[in-house]
């Protein structure tokens, strides 16, 4: 009871602080025009803090050269106003009170007698514009933007949210891919964040918002992308940054990173380094009835690692518009772990525990990934560019573990009697290579911009499965589960890509081609346990899009796409990893890919509210499904398998809350329907719907004496997961205070995560003959200290952060232990 009453809190919270901040916070208003007082459509109009000139707020003008500046809080301001070939317009420091409706005068652009043939006219882009594909918030036309970096930037960016733990959330959606001046990021979210908050807002272009990936994009996956567009900056320098972490759980954990670049005029040297330590601990618990027996078990579990990972890269500017880079990057981890498994085995509604099994197993490997990369830009500063990149990475995992298994007559303890013993060991090494090769063409054509490419990948995984039954102290081989899992795949892409405005309507429409070649071959010890799957296959990914502007307050936005996902390569490898002799899980090597139709209808308000109702419908989803062992009816594996079909109906709402100058919020609200169906034969069937919702919320305190406080917090309604689980809800709630000191070059962050420990999953399942019930949780309440210390020149341009061609590849490595 205590726990709902918390989650109302915070639920009542934001709907209170959404009514308050739209009853109280003002508006200001206004007109733009020529000389001879024609209207001037599409002037920007930028809307200043008179304390700190930081901006506040971005807007256009309408056709009728009016603009409205809504949702903004009492306080002293100063607009600015730009046009096309007129000098810009500084107002004089006006006074919003608390819900005052403001109306400025008539503001007049005068040429003053400017000739306009002797002086050479720049464009200036409106700061927000919404295409078909993207949403682009043009932080380049902002003559002083000073006071913010790139995270600040995105926190005004319109559908986007950063919260407490430095995640960036896209329309109530998790998992964003970062770019980097078209190059995906290989940062983790803390890397990537420290880095973002070295970068000026005066070195930014733009900040472009896709939530619905268009033809030049990988087909692969459906998550959201952000690319930041980085000026062209020629000053001189260097500059670096170092940070300490530390992290009470269960244990103790350690991080601590270093990083810089160098600038001249010739080239650009980057580099960084971290290391992590630490030790958690989690619980699995699963109660299952099968063939008239109940099996109910616990998994308490603990697991150490440590890992370096490292960067280093450099940046050869050939001239202003060819640019050649190199980078090299990886990490090397090491890892241990134990599973204390117990399973009490009983006749199904008995009261009288006939058995049980104890198994506690130990895990240890050890992970190498390195990756190496050759890039070549052209950019001409006119709309055309070349880029080409060149990957080579492999990775590494030398995995043994050892599964004791011993049966004991009652529940297993001091007086029961040892029944039998059978001890397992495998040692399964896993290599996988990749490479790349990608080019890319941007171009001006027929009044929009046409994009074109091509991408070759290459994909090699070796995997070595040797099973062990260990006998008197002795490892004896398996011969009839000892093999080797061989994959390869190539995957040819070209896509095209083209997109123009006509007036208030944008258009775009791409085709993304791929053929993709594979072949899994398992060579077994036992030759008749031979296997060997060939693929061959063309695959064709329209999209398209189409954009409304219905006046400055209004968009409408529709998007359609097709998309790929295919499995990882660890899915694809039948080798079993065993909790005990009778509960393991194995990959599935016939798994083909899962192909989604999606189709989005967005509105924007004020470029602030988002509302999205979107329908997908995904074909051979790819899931987790529980089973029975065909060898022995008592055992159970859970495995990865094509379910027939998915169908998603969501619909997402998001607003920015401005409650005061020092108290800022923002609520997500999502709804949707899956609806999951597949037929296994043998009256195993899958026909599975569920409602749910899910909600976030975000306050952030701007307090006295420099510090910022912030209360975050989630709830999942009860919903679907794998294929069969229906799950009970769950919800969690952070907060962190934050502090910058040493004239700003040192932040320290308090964070203290899951303050009610109730990040915690239960869930049930009814597939055929086999019923689940399942739960568990892991150390999610934990208290953070980090250090980060800002050195040298801040204001030096950081290195191209680029990490291309292979990021679509490595996402399908799982590094989980």
């Amino acid at each position: 009871m205590k726990k709902r009453t918390v989650l109302s809190a915070l639920l009542l919270l934001c709907i209170f602080s959404t009514a308050f901040a739209a009853k109280e916070n003002g508006k200001v208003t206004g007109k733009v025009v020529s000389q001879d007082h024609q209207p001037l459509s599409f002037a920007n109009v930028l809307l200043y803090s008179a304390t700190d000139s930081s901006l506040v707020k971005a807007e256009y003008t309408d056709d009728d050269g009016s603009f409205r500046l809504l949702n903004i809080a009492a306080g002293k301001y100063w607009v600015n106003i730009s046009y096309v070939g007129l000098p810009e317009f500084n107002s004089q420091t006006f006074t919003l009170t608390t819900g005052q409706e403001l109306v400025l005068p008539e503001i007049i652009l005068s040429s003053k007698g400017v000739d306009l043939t002797e002086v050479t006219v720049v464009a200036r882009k409106p700061i927000v514009e919404v295409h078909p594909d993207k949403t682009v918030f043009n932080v380049e036309g902002s003559i002083n933007a000073t006071g913010s970096d790139a995270m600040e930037l995105l926190r005004k960016a319109p559908g986007v949210v950063v919260d407490n733990n430095d995640n960036i959330i896209v329309s109530g959606k998790n998992g964003v891919q970062v770019y980097i001046d078209g190059k995906p990021s290989q940062l983790s979210t803390s890397d990537l964040a420290a880095y973002l908050r070295t970068l000026q807002s005066s070195e930014i272009a733009s900040i472009e918002v896709i939530t619905n990936p268009s033809a030049k994009w990988d087909a692969e996956g459906n998550a959201g992308i952000i690319n930041i567009r980085m000026k062209k900056d020629k000053r001189l320098g260097g500059n670096g940054s170092a940070n300490l972490g530390y992290t009470r759980g269960a244990f103790n954990n350690y991080n601590g990173s270093i990083s810089g670049n160098y600038r001249n005029q010739k080239m650009n040297t980057f580099g960084s380094y971290n290391y992590s330590e630490g030790k958690n601990e989690n619980i699995f618990n699963l109660y299952r009835e099968q063939v008239g027996l109940a099996y109910d078990q616990t998994n308490p579990g603990q697991h150490e690692h440590n890992s370096h990972n490292f960067k280093l890269g450099n940046d050869f500017f050939l001239n202003d518009k060819n640019t050649i880079g190199v980078l090299v990057n990886g990490y090397n981890s090491e890892y241990y772990g134990v599973q204390n498994s117990t399973m009490r085995i009983s006749s199904a509604g008995a009261s009288t525990v006939d058995s049980s099994l104890i198994a506690n197993s130990m895990n240890r490997g050890k992970r190498q990934n390195y990756n190496f990369n050759l890039n070549y830009r052209f950019d001409n500063s006119k709309g055309v560019i070349w880029n080409m990149d060149a990957d080579y990475g492999f990775f590494k995992n030398d995995n043994n573990d050892l599964n004791p298994n011993r049966v004991y007559t009652g529940d297993g303890g001091t007086n029961s009697e040892l029944l039998s013993e059978e001890i397992f060991r495998t040692v399964a090494p896993t290599d996988i290579d990749i490479a790349t090769f990608k080019v890319d063409h941007e171009r001006p054509f027929l009044k929009g911009q046409l994009s074109t490419g091509a991408k070759f990948s290459y994909v090699s995984t070796d995997n070595d499965f040797n099973f062990f039954n260990v006998i008197n102290g002795q490892d004896v081989v398996d011969v009839d589960r000892t093999n080797l899992f061989v994959y390869t795949e190539n995957v040819n892409a070209v896509y095209g890509n083209f997109s123009r405005q006509f007036g208030k309507i944008g258009i775009q429409a791409g085709l993304r081609v791929e053929q993709t070649n594979s072949e899994g071959d398992l060579t077994a010890l036992k030759p008749v346990n031979n296997q060997n799957v060939k693929r061959d296959y063309l695959d064709f990914f329209p999209s398209g899009g189409v954009t409304w502007q219905m006046n400055d307050n209004n968009m409408f936005q529709l998007t359609y796409s097709r998309r790929i996902d295919r499995p990882s390569y660890q899915d694809l490898n039948p080798f079993e990893g065993r909790l005990d002799k009778l509960t393991f899980e194995k990959g599935n090597p016939f798994l083909n890919p899962q192909y989604t139709h999606s189709v989005q209808l967005n509105h924007t308000f004020m470029h602030m509210f988002n509302t999205s109702l979107s329908y997908s419908r995904t074909t051979d989803l790819i899931t987790r499904l529980t089973f029975i062992d065909d060898r022995n009816e008592q055992a159970s594996f859970i495995t990865w398998e094509n379910l027939g079909l998915q169908n998603n109906l969501s619909l997402n709402i998001s607003a920015p809350i401005t409650i005061s100058k020092w108290w800022n919020a923002y609520a997500n609200l999502s709804g949707y329907r899956t609806y999951n169906k597949g037929d296994f034969g043998d009256g195993v069937e899958v026909d599975l719907a569920v409602w749910a919702y899910n909600f976030y919320a975000q306050n952030t305190f701007t307090l006295p004496m420099g510090f910022v406080a912030e209360i975050s917090g989630w709830y999942n309604s009860p919903s679907v997961w794998g294929g069969t689980f229906e799950t009970d809800a769950m919800w969690s709630m952070d907060a962190g205070l934050q502090k910058k000191l040493m004239q700003d070059k040192m932040t320290v962050k308090l964070s203290l995560s899951d303050l009610f420990k109730t990040n915690e999953w239960a869930a049930e399942s009814f597939f055929g003959p086999l019923y689940m019930r399942g739960g568990g949780g892991w150390d999610s309440r934990r208290f953070r200290v980090n250090m980060t210390y800002n050195f040298g020149n801040q204001q030096v341009k950081g290195a191209r952060r680029r990490a291309t061609g292979l990021e679509d590849e490595k996402g399908r490595i799982k590094s989980g232990d």
